[in-house]
């Protein structure tokens, strides 16, 4: 999973979705009008803008907590130390473009009659956040770690509303997706998620210590604030990741519209065709996004037929 240290670009972020909200440069004096603690961590940089040091992980929660506040209305946002620390912008750009996906045939859909499943969502919660925010669309995290989802629920419990429309459930199949976490008889219009690309804590370290390198920083003492755990790495990385719940995906494929997930790098995609094609999927799609110089993407898949999605659309 990515990290604020790779995210972040002050200037006109014209490659971000049209409704992105953050297309244009932070207004950190707006920022810290709705969040006064922000002001603690913004100064002048070498460039002699207003900024913060987004290498400093307490500076970059506060401008993620005043994010949330000014735009999204979330007026009470925390993570424990450690914990991934979402760039807001890309965040966003996945829930527009998967709201595209929805519409590609119509309007765009909102509504909580949109109901969307959230693979690992993390003590962030920050995909349900912005989507039901933007589209109030229904959601359900799920997430293998309990901290993590008791993180996610107080933040859920402190916002007036959410806990009705997000529903968070514990994963007890550590090596499973959708089983263990999705109902006999539930029906979601799309699932998404942000899979740990990472195959080992090794892995996971060395990546870190390339971004503080990037940045220019000393060598940190530990893993950075951009993840913990299961959030970074898993055995065989993102490509086994992704199989398994393409394999699971074909055993509720009647459950479920648009299948989804982030691929973090473009070399991986012929494998993950491979595994869709065995699969049987009957429909595929790669969606390219980009955040300043960072190029990403995620792949959907359908196992419905083109009758039973318009039958599934007239039936939202």
């Amino acid at each position: 999973m990515s990290n604020h240290l790779d995210s972040i670009n002050t200037e006109e972020k014209t490659k971000l979705h049209p409704r992105n909200k953050h297309r244009s440069r932070y207004d950190f004096k707006q920022l810290m009008l709705t969040s006064p603690l922000l002001s603690t961590y913004v100064h002048l940089n070498a460039y002699n803008d207003i900024s913060i040091d987004f290498a400093n992980p307490q500076a970059v929660k506060s401008l993620n907590r005043a994010l949330l506040k000014l735009f999204y209305n979330i007026a009470d946002w925390d993570i424990p130390p450690q914990y991934l620390c979402p760039p807001i912008p890309g965040r966003a750009d996945y829930i527009h473009y998967l709201a595209d996906l929805l519409a590609s045939t119509g309007n765009l859909p909102t509504g909580n009659h949109i109901r969307v499943l959230d693979i690992g969502t993390g003590a962030n919660v920050i995909y349900p956040l912005i989507g039901n925010r933007e589209y109030s669309w229904q959601f359900v995290g799920s997430d293998v770690d309990a901290t993590a989802l008791k993180n996610a629920q107080a933040i859920l419990n402190a916002n007036t509303g959410l806990s009705t429309e997000i529903e968070l459930r514990l994963q007890n199949l550590p090596n499973a997706t959708f089983r263990g976490v999705v109902k006999t008889g539930e029906h979601f219009d799309l699932t998404m998620c942000n899979p740990p690309f990472h195959a080992s804590l090794a892995d996971a370290n060395a990546g870190t210590q390339r971004k503080w390198q990037n940045l220019s920083k000393a060598k940190p003492s530990k893993l950075n604030f951009g993840g913990h755990g299961t959030e970074l790495y898993c055995e065989g990385g993102e490509v086994a990741f992704i199989s398994r719940m393409i394999a699971e995906s074909f055993y509720i494929s009647s459950q479920c519209y648009w299948f989804t997930t982030l691929v973090s790098k473009a070399s991986n995609l012929p494998q993950i065709y491979k595994v869709l094609k065995k699969a049987g999927a009957v429909q595929v799609k790669t969606i390219n996004m980009a955040q300043g110089q960072k190029q990403s993407r995620f792949v959907a898949w359908t196992f419905l037929t083109t009758g039973q999605q318009n039958d599934w659309l007239k039936k939202q």
